[in-house]
């Protein structure tokens, strides 16, 4: 799978911010099969980002590891 290595986020939860640790990840909105297309954010210079299909704010928080989030639960690890 080419995106294998990019984290992957949703919200499940509805919580108003997910603060993440990466800086380029994809949105997937809710976890299958309630999906959205997976969209592909980068925050370049800025510390947030809002998902164009979801609406979701992502925070970067340099403190958590990319592939971490708060809430924790908000991270998608994908099944091979």
């Amino acid at each position: 799978m080419a995106d294998k290595g990019i984290p992957h986020f949703h919200n499940d939860a509805g919580v108003a911010v997910i603060n993440i640790g990466a800086t380029a990840f994809q949105c997937i909105g809710a976890k299958p099969p309630f999906d959205h297309p997976h969209v592909f954010l980068e925050l370049g210079d800025e510390d947030e980002i809002v998902c164009p299909y979801c609406s979701t704010l992502y925070r970067h928080r340099a403190s958590l590891k990319p592939s971490e989030s708060e809430p924790a639960e908000c991270h998608y690890e994908q099944s091979a």
